[in-house]
């Protein structure tokens, strides 16, 4: 397997372009399902998440083209992917393919709005939390789906298409929300999801299907109302960009030290998490197309934070936010709410000198003076990224074994960092 290698110690300095946003490409990728026409995709990642799931449209029958690269493009600015669903010739996803992404359990929305029909495998992904795909299966059985669990596959029907209705989520959940978008946008009739998620990968899927043709309202707040269509077309539309990529970086700065501008991103993506960062001593301005980050070597101001969804702190920033408070002057509270589990790379950042306990949901983290470089292993993606943040701060050299992790939601993680100052490369297995 891949190792990174890190000697530690540098500050960063320089530009960082983001990539579009992973978790915004999956559902958009997915949504192709919905039409026979063509579905073009801009600013897609070069991520091992976006390959696998070509994979999966691939076995359903969607035909597949990456653009070439327009002047200027590099492997850093994204591609541009055009999928076509105009002769499906499966409507199973098999136990080999989806076990490796949860995120692809969702092409059974499409699928079923669509054809009728949907057997589908329960879902793999990372090791963070059961995240049960119960909520999922109960916005179909609003809308009129006809559903049964058999040797693990959801086989999802529809006799007669699927009947708009009200789809009340007990808690805010994405994965629900993107279902439910995707199967009320073809029912017969208005549907309205109360509860939905507000994170902005939802807004944008939602907009991609309205140029598509469907007729949906209030995306981006709690009641989303959709008016059923009988049929979808081809549209053109770009990710947007990846918030949690974003302030990755941002963080990996404040713990460096260092000025870096961030290019192609959107303030207004993470404004918690921004805020929050700026509550530590770290200067973050907002510039014509991106952010600048910038802390001048002074100390980390230790900061309490709780995750939350949409508009509040991200999960998926909470390993980042952490190996940054192992550096702060004083004693920090990080409560996890959104999974259970999500706290394994404490003990590979104590391996770094971090000293981290654990009360139930919470983490509380008593900065030290200095970390120093270690071999470490990753456990999930954004634990992976943490460890890589701490390895730029750390004295010495740090190795980070089974970075596959890091390949599934990272675009050219070594080359942007290099770049800007970082001694960081890949050892290949």
């Amino acid at each position: 397997m891949d190792r990174i290698h890190i000697t530690g110690g540098a500050p960063l300095n320089g530009t960082i372009p983001i990539s579009g946003a992973k978790n915004a490409a999956l559902p958009l990728m997915i949504a192709s399902l919905m039409t026979g026409e063509t579905l073009e995709l801009i600013n897609v990642p070069r991520l091992a998440d976006i390959t696998a799931l070509l994979r999966i449209l691939g076995n359903h029958g969607v035909d597949q083209m990456v653009v070439g690269k327009r002047p200027g493009q590099t492997s850093e600015t994204g591609q541009t992917i055009r999928l076509t669903a105009s002769n499906i010739i499966d409507t199973t996803a098999p136990y080999d393919l989806v076990s490796t992404m949860r995120a692809s359990f969702w092409v059974i929305a499409p699928l079923l709005a669509r054809f009728g029909e949907a057997k589908v495998s329960l879902p793999g992904g990372c090791a963070i939390g059961t995240r049960p795909v119960d909520l999922l299966i109960m916005a179909l059985q609003q809308l009129g789906a006809e559903t049964e669990i058999d040797g693990g596959y959801v086989i999802a029907k529809t006799k007669k298409g699927l009947r708009g209705g009200q789809v009340s989520f007990p808690k805010v959940t994405v994965g629900g929300t993107h279902v439910a978008l995707m199967a009320a946008a073809l029912a017969y009739g208005t549907s309205v999801i109360e509860n939905a998620a507000r994170e902005p990968e939802v807004v944008d899927l939602a907009e991609c299907l309205n140029k598509m043709g469907a007729r949906i309202k209030g995306a981006g707040t709690p009641r989303i109302e959709i008016e059923g269509v009988a049929r979808l077309g081809g549209a053109r539309h770009e990710v947007l960009p990846d918030r949690i990529e974003t302030g990755t970086y941002a963080m990996a700065v404040a713990m460096t030290g260092g000025d870096v501008i961030l290019k192609d991103t959107r303030a207004d993506l993470l404004h918690s998490a921004l805020d929050i960062l700026a509550t530590t001593g770290t200067e973050i301005t907002p510039v014509d197309g991106g952010i600048r980050v910038r802390r001048n070597g002074g100390g980390i101001a230790a900061v309490d934070v709780t995750t939350d969804p949409f508009p509040g702190f991200p999960t998926d920033l909470q390993a980042q936010f952490m190996a940054l408070m192992t550096l702060a002057k004083g004693q920090s509270h990080i409560r996890e709410t959104i999974f259970e589990n999500r706290f394994m790379h404490v003990q590979e950042l104590a391996r770094l000198g971090a000293k981290i306990r654990l009360d139930g949901d919470m983490a509380i983290v008593e900065g030290v003076d200095r970390l120093r470089g270690a071999p470490v292993m990753a456990t999930d993606l954004r634990a992976s990224v943490s460890l890589v943040i701490a390895g730029l701060a750390a004295e010495g050299e740090t190795q980070i074994n089974r970075v596959y992790h890091l390949d599934r939601g990272f675009e050219a993680l070594e080359a942007k960092l290099n770049r800007c100052g970082a001694q960081i490369e890949r050892v290949r297995g």
